[in-house]
């Protein structure tokens, strides 16, 4: 092999490994798989919507936790089992409590931590409209406030 040649032979294997780098972790073993491809594209997709309790902001599909493996195999064993999606979702959710849905509901007490983004929002653009307002006020006001005899006594001041 000539030189150029390895150096080609190098040039591929290195793209080789910054696309495998480059590419999405998943963490799905292959012991986890199931046969049926329809319930494996099933339970891939449930486990996208589901946060893993260790990584937090990470769906249990790319996580290498443990936790993730056991809600991963759990959600598997209930598509076997013939609930539905939503089933599913509920039965971890009753077990591991709302948090382990990467998009929580907005019904009970949600509804205000998804509305309190807006209504800040929405509160701190008026107080800065107030506060614009109310400067633009004061510095009308504050052109006349002095009497002729205060401006008299502050010209001798200042000329002292």
């Amino acid at each position: 092999m000539t030189g150029a040649g390895r150096i080609r032979s190098g040039a591929r294997a290195l793209c080789l490994a910054l696309a495998v780098l480059a590419s999405p972790a998943v963490a799905v073993q292959p012991d986890e798989i199931l046969d049926d491809p329809a319930l494996e594209a099933r339970a891939r997709d449930i486990s996208q919507g589901l946060r893993c309790l260790v990584c937090r902001n990470e769906n249990i599909d790319d996580s290498n936790a443990d936790l993730a493996r056991d809600l991963r195999l759990l959600v598997r064993e209930r598509l076997e089992a013939g609930d539905s999606d939503a089933e599913v979702v509920e039965y971890i959710t009753d077990r591991y409590g709302e948090y382990v849905l990467l998009m929580p509901t907005t019904g009970g007490a949600n509804w205000l931590l998804w509305a309190a983004g807006p209504l800040l929002f929405v509160g701190g653009l008026g107080l800065a409209a107030l506060y614009i307002r109310r400067r633009g006020q004061a510095s009308e006001a504050g052109e006349g406030a002095l009497s002729d005899e205060e401006r008299a006594r502050l010209e001798r001041i200042l000329n002292d």
